[in-house]
């Protein structure tokens, strides 16, 4: 069997991964006993704690609780500052890696000649006559016939209903007896 000293040695020798503490749970063994939750939860807790005793007039436990909140702080505060810096290590490598992608899509694409050059071997087929050698299309030939408007249709005149019809509770749909002559 190996002696404790040996494991402590070896564990020391090992670099040390801080990980993500900033969600991870603790067990604080403090004065007043056990306290467990993430670094965050722990410094609250331990602040209380603090304040709770120098209510109480102990100014040695309120000391210590706040060493405690301390050294939880620090812990919280380094986590912080390492996530930080992978953070802008990933961003900056990321970047990196887009202005690569850019530069190879403009690699790849052919020069494409600007608009204003024109080379010196073009030559004018359309000279004075104006004549192409095109053939014009019906679209071309002649601009197209505008209509007339047309005239809006009359609008009907309602058949106003006689007054006997309309004193005897006859409508538009109820069916009207011959005139008698």
């Amino acid at each position: 069997m190996r002696s404790s000293k040996s494991r402590s040695r070896s564990k020391s020798s090992r670099q040390r991964s801080v990980g993500n503490i900033v969600n991870r749970v603790f067990d604080s063994s403090g004065p007043e006993g056990k306290v467990r939750g993430t670094p965050q939860q722990i410094i609250e807790k331990y602040n209380q704690l603090a304040r709770d005793a120098q209510l109480a007039n102990d100014r040695v436990a309120a000391e210590n609780f706040q060493q405690h909140a301390e050294h939880y702080a620090r812990m919280l505060s380094e986590a912080q500052r390492e996530q930080d810096a992978r953070r802008e290590q990933q961003e900056q490598q990321d970047r990196e890696r887009q202005q690569q992608r850019e530069q190879q899509q403009r690699d790849q694409r052919p020069p494409q000649p600007e608009a204003e050059e024109q080379p010196a071997d073009v030559i004018d087929l359309i000279g004075d006559e104006g004549d192409s050698g095109l053939v014009e299309t019906p679209e071309q030939k002649a601009p197209p016939k505008r209509r007339a408007p047309r005239k809006p249709k009359p609008k009907a005149e309602p058949v106003s209903e006689s007054a006997d019809n309309a004193a005897s509770g006859e409508g538009e749909n109820t069916p009207q007896a011959p005139a008698a002559e």
